[in-house]
C-alpha cells in the first residue's frame, strides 16, 4: 500500500511537470509569434499564456507545500494566490481575441 501511494504521488508530480512544460512551451511559441509579427493581439496572448504558466507553477508549489494543517485564513489566502494568475491569464487571452 505504501509503495502504491508513493508511486501515485510520483506520477502526480510527473504529470504536473508535464502540464508546466506544456504551458511554458505555448508561452514560448506565443512570444516567438509576437516577436516575428508584433501586434497588440499577440502581445495580449503572450501575456495571457505567461500568467497561465505562472498559475500552473504556483498551483504546483502550493500543492507540494501542503497547507492541510494550516488555518482556514491561510488556506483561503493560498487559494486566492493560486487562482489570481489564472484569472489574469484567461482575461488577457479573452482580450487578445477581441482586440
Amino acid at each position: 500500500m505504501v509503495e502504491t501511494v508513493a508511486l501515485l504521488r510520483g506520477l502526480l508530480v510527473l504529470m504536473r511537470l508535464v502540464v508546466f512544460g506544456l504551458t511554458l512551451g505555448i508561452t514560448l511559441i506565443s512570444f516567438q509569434a509576437y516577436r516575428q509579427q508584433p501586434s497588440e493581439r499577440l502581445q495580449y496572448a503572450f501575456m495571457g499564456f505567461a500568467f497561465i504558466s505562472m498559475g500552473v507553477a504556483v498551483s504546483s508549489v502550493i500543492t507540494q507545500l501542503g497547507v492541510d494543517g494550516a488555518g482556514e485564513a491561510v488556506r483561503i489566502f493560498f487559494g486566492m494566490t493560486e487562482t489570481l494568475p489564472f484569472i489574469i491569464g484567461f482575461t488577457m487571452l479573452y482580450v487578445s481575441l477581441y482586440r
